[in-house]
């Protein structure tokens, strides 16, 4: 089959009207009748009334005693009445009916029982006072519930309350979800037995499960297709005879040689859209099928999340009778430039924190891929696609994924990578579950950069001066000048070789990376690491132009650790901890020093402070120690610039 290629794209808003108009989903009409204790979230199809009165009877509205309100009329501290029990007054407690003949209730606390026939009350009540009378809550044939709303569960107890036990809603729109793949596997296959080489683990099955049912549509499983045209057909006819409403087919709507859903959706029906000028997302392909509306949704995970939010949660809502859910939105300054491609809109994801007054926006890795960007998000910056970035430091939008006041609650931590600040930020959860850390690994010298525009709470860095030998003041005064800061010891880290298990290339030392057997993984130019390196490699006289591998770069311990592991590389430069991780061996090298760097003009905030705590208890050193290839004896001491 021939290659497809997107002749005309169209951006996001047209390919969204041209599909809702084309199948016009106000027309939907599945309804059901439900039990109100199991209509928690749906929405309903028709205006519901009260069958009954709330309350359906005068009741007490407080324990005291129930009598004719007239008869109380006069009564004063020093003129007191006195009042026969069972013929004048009558005991009550909260909720009971009124007895006949009564219209009042004078509270408990204010009736003196004289003896078993008489009580004597100091304060008149005027009729109807604490009474619940017929109706105060709901009358009968009363509206409790307007047409399209989704229902909580205080609707749930008015339904009640208004004697409704059953109640008309919108059927739950019934989507199927086909993941397509030759190399697509269930989890249930894969992870027992550890995926093989080339199986890619259907999660994102799972995912838009998740996303369907949130989104008030009803789950429909199916089986993994292979890339076969003939299968692919056989199972969007056979969801439809299944009576689903909206048909998805995940993977197999882009451009490759077996990416058929395309053809297949032209000839079972008509393709209105394929081809979307977004990013990621932009394989996305809408169309109808025996008047159904079948999407293509991109196979890489965020690509499959953009896709669902812009067409299919839309498309579920208005399905529904409900408007399209719209985010709330906050200005925030991104903490460094966004670039993006001419002619597309992309959808960026960040990690928010107020620093300060201004809510900084760090961006997270934008591969369509990397799910990750999607668990540790708190919003999503459009950049339009008429534009070619946003500058850092611009003041944009930003859509938050989550409440604001996690924004108001995120300590941001800009800089080095480290195992301690995961750590960290369960420690931090654990203490108060309303705050959050933000950790972004940009390198040691990007994070102290940082501090100075503002962008962070603190810096983590481990860089060392070649001409002192020693670690970050050197930095601090050179790139921070004018800005009054303090420095806090987290640990001395073990820095070496992070190789296979058994060595099985026998590295021993700085001048086996000039080998031409071995493949190295560096860290990113700025990363104290990469500093260390070229302070060793200067020290030792090996040009780096001779080590295989010099330009390759991660930015973390782990992605180097990753690398030996995968066999990417021989090894890399790495911390003791990240090795031991993934079961690797180690060659320990140098001691390096890690610290906090953290503005003065911070240092008292709560969220530091509570850092600086943690950082000084023995749980979270001992914690620390178990890695390995720390020492944390001096945690949490402050070091004077």
């Amino acid at each position: 089959m021939k290659r497809r290629i997107y002749l005309r794209m169209r951006t996001w808003e047209e390919a969204l009207e041209i599909f809702l108009n084309r199948f016009n989903p106000s027309q939907y009409d599945g309804r059901e009748l439900v039990c109100v204790k199991e209509a928690l979230g749906r929405v309903t199809a028709e205006p519901i009334f009260a069958r009954l009165s709330c309350p359906h009877y005068h009741s007490a509205a407080m324990d005291g005693i129930a009598l004719q309100a007239q008869l109380t009329f006069g009564a004063a501290e020093d003129r007191p009445k006195r009042l026969r029990l069972g013929q004048e007054a009558f005991f009550v407690d909260t909720g009971e009916p009124l007895p006949p003949g009564t219209d009042a209730v004078v509270m408990i606390e204010e009736v003196q029982q004289i003896d078993e026939t008489t009580v004597e009350i100091i304060r008149a009540v005027h009729p109807w006072q604490n009474v619940r009378t017929v109706g105060e809550d709901l009358v009968a044939s009363e509206l409790i519930l307007p047409q399209g709303h989704r229902i909580t569960p205080y609707d749930m107890g008015a339904l009640l309350a208004g004697g409704v036990l059953e109640v008309p809603v919108k059927r739950r729109p019934r989507v199927v979800v086909i993941p397509t793949g030759d190399e697509v596997v269930s989890p249930e296959d894969a992870l027992p037995r550890g995926p093989k080489e080339g199986e890619i683990v259907d999660f994102n099955s799972t995912i838009l499960a998740g996303l369907i049912e949130e989104a008030g549509g009803e789950y429909v499983p199916h089986p993994i297709v292979r890339d076969d045209p003939i299968e692919i057909k056989e199972a969007i006819l056979s969801t439809l005879q299944w009576g689903c409403d909206v048909t998805l087919i995940n993977a197999g709507s882009s451009a490759g040689s077996e990416d058929y859903t395309a053809s297949i959706v032209e000839e079972l029906g008509e393709v209105l859209v394929h081809g979307v000028a977004i990013m990621p997302g932009k394989p996305t392909l809408l169309g109808i099928v025996a008047d159904r509306p079948i999407i293509g949704i991109p196979g890489y995970p965020v690509s499959a999340v953009l896709s669902f939010e812009l067409f299919v949660r839309p498309l579920l809502a208005a399905m529904l009778g409900l408007a399209a859910p719209e985010r709330e939105r906050v200005k925030v300054w991104p903490a460094k430039r966004l670039t993006s491609k001419l002619g597309v809109e992309e959808f960026v994801r960040v990690r928010l924190g107020k620093v300060g007054s201004r809510i900084v926006a760090a961006p997270l890795p934008r591969g369509a891929g990397i799910i990750t960007s999607l668990t540790r998000a708190d919003a999503v910056i459009r950049i339009p696609r008429l534009t070619e970035g946003i500058e850092e430091g611009q003041q944009v939008e930003a859509e938050l994924l989550w409440g604001r006041g996690r924004v108001e609650n995120t300590l941001m931590i800009i800089g080095s990578h480290d195992l301690a600040l995961d750590l960290l930020a369960s420690w931090i959860r654990k203490k108060n579950p309303s705050l959050y850390l933000s950790s972004n690994h940009v390198g040691s010298l990007e994070g102290i950069i940082s501090l100075k525009k503002g962008y962070a709470h603190m810096a983590g860095s481990h860089l060392l001066d070649p001409a002192t030998g020693e670690y970050n003041i050197p930095y601090i005064r050179r790139y921070l000048s004018g800005v009054k800061v303090r420095l806090v010891h987290l640990a001395y880290r073990q820095q070496g070789f992070i190789v296979p298990p058994g060595n099985p290339k026998g590295i021993k030392g700085l001048e086996d990376l000039a080998r031409d057997d071995i493949c190295f993984i560096n860290r990113q130019r700025g990363s104290g690491t990469r500093v260390l390196l070229d302070y060793l490699l200067e020290r030792e006289g090996i040009d780096s132009a001779d080590i295989n591998g010099y330009e390759d770069e991660e930015f973390t311990h782990l992605g180097v650790a990753v690398a030996v592991a995968s066999g990417r590389a021989d090894t890399g430069l790495g911390i003791y901890g990240a090795a031991k991780a993934l079961g690797l061996d180690f060659v320990p090298l140098e001691k390096e020093r890690y610290d906090l760097i953290i503005p003065q003009a911070l240092f008292d905030d709560p969220k530091v402070q509570m850092v600086i705590e943690i950082l000084r208890s023995e749980g979270f050193r001992a914690q620390i120690e178990a890695i390995g290839g720390y020492d944390p004896s001096r945690m949490g001491e402050e070091i004077k610039v």
